[in-house]
């Protein structure tokens, strides 16, 4: 039941995400004067619409982007004709674009088309659904980090394994039988009486102030003896511990494993985590750090697209954690979230953090300078505005518009390759979701 409900929780935000993308444009177009004749969330057949002045909002049957409809999206062709004697395929679809955004304009109507506004006020248009997906990404990364606050470990222990790890016994785990596996020994912790619920408290007289620099002690101290001071119950316990020697994995700054070992110091104690808030300050540099991961992410989508087919879909592998994931894939990630084992304000803060991360990314991946995508058009404006500067700068005329229609075979081939894409995620969500549990 929790995790329907997640589902349906994040299938929620992610309309909310689409449609105030979507207002993102709608409202600068509006106040431009522009005529938008459709505000729509989804593809496909109209499920529900209502007219409200000149513009038809409603909703469609498959929820997986919307749009809006602007009057004058493309300019006539440069002699002033939706005309060409060219009969190619792409000609002729051309044509027909420029024919019907031409009779989308009535008499009266002309100055009210997008292709007349100045580049500037365009821009403006292209990068509000952008601006809008940032903005919500900031307030969801605000309320998780100053809201909410993130997991910071505390100098409570948490839990004590019972054996020290080798690489080939890593978990620190008791066979069946309550024996350590052979060649490995009790941890430290277990047999110098440290217990769940411990407050660390100094070591050798030498108080500890947080759990990474016991952490490093620790480490840094393979086989020294040492007085480990600790707080049970109001009461100060003595306890001396015997550090041990243990060949460890190397991890990467995510925190993923490596093959890599490092020889340090052992104790076998784990840390109580607190969800601390953290300072407005916190909020850029932390989507930053996100904003780069999403850029290499963007990069690597070709490749990681072609291993999803050939290793997981085809192959029968299984599927990475960091492989390319649908609206569909995500939404059940929510509901992974939402029947997680984990205390409530785990469940809210990884289910918004999720939900920042989308908006944030989409932000970026609208910005890609190609059609349909809205950077399409803003590279497009940015072109059109270079050139009439060039055009002034060597006593020309005015160029005119940019003609973006013989752009669109390009936008068809790349709208193409993104309903596949689509369709291929879409499909590796169902059979083989990612889990996070």
């Amino acid at each position: 039941m929790l995790e329907l409900l997640g589902i349906v929780l994040f299938a929620l935000l992610i309309a909310l995400s689409i449609a105030l993308h979507e207002v993102g444009h709608l409202l600068p177009a509006k106040r431009f004067g522009v005529k938008v004749t459709e505000y729509m969330i989804g593809f496909g057949p109209t499920v529900w619409s209502r007219v409200k002045g000149e513009t038809r909002y409603g909703l469609k049957a498959v929820p997986l982007g919307g749009y809006i409809r602007m009057i004058g999206m493309l300019a006539p062709a440069p002699d002033g004709t939706s005309r060409s004697m060219s009969t190619g395929r792409f000609a002729v679809m051309v044509n027909d674009a420029r024919r019907q955004s031409v009779q989308e304009i009535l008499p009266g109507e002309e100055d009210r088309a997008f292709y007349r506004l100045p580049v500037r006020k365009r821009i403006v248009i292209m990068l509000g659904g952008p601006t809008m997906n940032l903005i919500l990404a900031f307030l969801l990364f605000a309320i998780v980090l100053v809201g909410i606050g993130l997991p910071q470990p505390t100098l409570q222990v948490s839990n004590v394994a019972a054996c020290t790890p080798s690489l080939s016994q890593p978990t620190g785990q008791t066979l069946p039988s309550g024996q350590c596996p052979t060649g490995t020994e009790p941890s430290p912790a277990s047999l110098a009486g440290i217990e769940p619920g411990d407050t660390l408290v100094a070591i050798d007289g030498q108080p500890t102030t947080s759990w990474d620099d016991t952490t490093a002690w620790i480490r840094g101290n393979a086989g020294a003896e040492a007085m480990f001071t600790v707080e049970r119950q109001g009461q100060s316990i003595d306890l001396p511990v015997s550090v041990a020697t243990a060949e460890r994995p190397v991890v990467d700054d995510q925190g993923v494993a490596t093959s890599e070992t490092i020889t340090a110091g052992y104790v076998g104690i784990g840390p109580e985590f607190a969800w601390v808030a953290q300072q407005w300050s916190s909020v850029p540099a932390y989507m930053w750090d996100i904003t780069v991961r999403s850029v290499q992410a963007l990069v690597m989508l070709p490749v990681k697209l072609y291993t999803l087919v050939t290793e997981t879909l085809i192959g029968g592998g299984e599927r990475s954690p960091d492989s390319p994931v649908s609206v569909v894939g995500v939404s059940r990630l929510g509901g992974n979230i939402a029947a997680m084992d984990e205390p409530m304000v785990a469940k809210v803060a990884t289910f918004l953090g999720l939900a920042a991360s989308l908006n944030l990314f989409l932000f970026l991946f609208n910005l890609l300078p190609v059609l349909p995508l809205d950077g399409g058009h803003v590279a497009g404006a940015l072109y059109e505005a270079a050139r009439r500067r060039v055009a002034r700068w060597r006593g020309r005329p005015d160029p005119g518009p940019v003609d973006m229609a013989r752009l669109l075979p390009v936008a068809y081939v790349v709208a193409g390759a993104l309903l596949l894409m689509g369709v291929i995620v879409i499909w590796a969500d169902l059979v083989k979701p990612i889990s996070l549990g």
